[in-house]
């Protein structure tokens, strides 16, 4: 355990973690840069900043997980040059990752019990205690989760649930939570802001470590903006606004402006058409039309069928009916070979587990779709590989020394850049992004927007992009579908409709 230094005079009584002048270094890299953050007890704290700037560093710090090359850490008026992990539990801090540190093959009840029943060395397990233990962990919390359920059965919301039901078993003073809501859709925000506020109520501080501007704004007190490994701004968050946290978290003015697709004198024939298509219980008699250059938007809540809409088209779901030509000529989408023959190309919402090989290199992930066309025989022409693969993160602009680096430590602005790199090589013709900015740092979601809207424009791409962001849709698309139960319900033309508008439509379906 490490001995606490003399308490501290200089930090106020009602701050409940103190971080001072805090330096930390990586292989001689400094990741933390005389970093100041105060914590008061009973507040919701959010901690800004763009991916990379530090903000997991600060986490770690305060945990335990690193040990800082200077500063102090202030616990409740004892000061330490550093904390290990159990002195920082054992001081009332608890950290959920993004992962939550579940075990997805136990039950909800056995992930909450398994602390007790390992501290308490139980040769026999009482499993209707365990059962009782998980439902008054979550009826702590005011949610209807079946604590019989495994946790790989849980949506992403769910596993969050649990994850905050189990540091409330230890009865924390400060809860970190770091990227909350990246996976979330809007209605399971606002119930994971619901219990951040009751537990709030408790007099327990709340650290939410997020770049979602708007849910900072919402949620939180005070805001501590970092960049590149600085706090560069602190203060109360009636102090900001949504231009104020991009200019300090970027540095610089992120355009706003929104796309507008000028339709030719004479129309080319549409580059997707969609005409009746169906598949049984998922979604019935979609038309659709989009063109080159066009990007547009679809929008719906959680299970209205968008996600399979795309993965028809993609060849993921060969069990659908109806027509669907590009460029005028009717294809077949039984596989996924056949949608990239016919010129489609996806890029999926989990990027981590669907986009990506994680342990393989740059190069290697982008190159995946076009080995054949790479390959003399069984050999790859390594030169022109090398060539390609140079020439996509030049373009792109992907944040790397070499293609050779495991793409899995790239930022997740980056690890998007390779999913579109892969499948810009494929020369297709339309482009199907489904959630194309989750979890991406404001600066690196307007880059991407760069280029989604340059390949739209340069390329003649017809892209179909689906979000659960409506600004986003709002700024980059020229028309908006909405989607309710399987069904397209209407239209938008982006100029004359607004955010609020579709928020409202949503809403009504609820």
């Amino acid at each position: 355990m490490n001995a606490p230094l003399n308490a501290s005079a200089n930090v106020p009584s009602d701050v409940f973690i103190d971080l001072a002048n805090v330096e930390k270094r990586f292989s001689g890299v400094r990741a933390l840069a005389d970093v100041s953050l105060s914590i008061r007890a009973g507040e919701i704290h959010c901690l800004a900043g763009e991916n990379g700037c530090g903000k997991s560093t600060v986490i770690k710090v305060m945990s335990g997980v690193y040990r800082p090359e200077a500063g102090t850490i202030t616990i409740d008026g004892e000061s330490f040059d550093h904390l290990t992990t159990i002195e920082a539990i054992r001081r009332g801090i608890q950290v959920i990752y993004q992962d939550f540190s579940l075990f997805g093959n136990l039950t909800v009840a056995e992930n909450l019990a398994l602390n007790t029943e390992l501290r308490d060395k139980r040769r026999f397990v009482d499993w209707r205690a365990v059962r009782d233990l998980a439902r008054r962990a979550l009826d702590r919390l005011g949610v209807d989760i079946d604590p019989n359920a495994e946790v790989d059965d849980l949506s992403t919301a769910g596993r969050q649930i649990v994850a905050i039901a189990r540091a409330m078993m230890s009865e924390p003073k400060l809860l970190v939570m770091d990227e909350p809501t990246t996976a979330l859709t809007r209605k399971e925000v606002e119930t994971l802001f619901r219990i951040v506020r009751d537990i709030q109520a408790r007099g327990i501080a709340v650290l939410f470590v997020s770049h979602k501007m708007r849910e900072m704004l919402e949620i939180s007190e005070r805001i501590t903006v970092m960049r590149n490994g600085r706090k560069v701004a602190e203060g109360p968050t009636s102090g900001f606004d949504e231009t104020t946290l991009i200019r300090h978290m970027t540095g610089h003015d992120v355009s706003s402006e929104s796309y507008r697709w000028q339709a030719p004198a004479e129309p080319p024939i549409p580059r997707l058409e969609i005409h009746g298509l169906t598949l049984p219980g998922k979604f019935e008699d979609l038309s659709l039309e989009i063109r080159p250059g066009e990007i547009v938007g679809l929008s719906g809540l959680l299970g209205s069928g968008r996600t399979e809409v795309a993965q028809a088209l993609f060849g993921l779901e060969p069990g659908h009916t109806g027509e669907v030509r590009v460029d005028g000529s009717p294809v077949r989408l039984a596989r996924v070979p056949d949608a990239i023959e016919a010129g489609i190309a996806y890029v999926p919402e989990d990027r981590l587990t669907e986009g990506l090989f994680l342990t393989q290199s740059i190069d290697r992930n982008i190159l995946a779709s076009i080995l054949p066309r790479i390959a003399r025989a069984t050999v790859i022409d390594r030169g022109r590989a090398e060539k390609l693969s140079a020439g996509s993160i030049a373009s792109l602009q992907i944040a790397t020394p070499t293609g050779a680096k495991p793409v899995g430590q790239l930022s997740g602005g980056n690890q998007q850049r390779v999913v579109l790199a892969r499948w810009l090589l494929t020369e297709g013709k339309v482009l199907i992004l489904n959630g194309p900015t989750v979890g991406v740092d404001v600066g690196s979601k307007a880059e991407i927007h760069r280029i989604i809207r340059d390949l739209a424009v340069e390329k003649g791409l017809a892209v179909l992009m689906i979000s659960d962001d409506i600004l986003e849709l709002v700024q980059n698309c020229n028309r908006i579908v909405v989607m309710h139960r399987g069904r397209f319900v209407d239209t938008l033309e982006t100029a004359d409709t607004s955010e609020q508008h579709i928020s409202d439509l949503l809403t009504s379906f609820k």
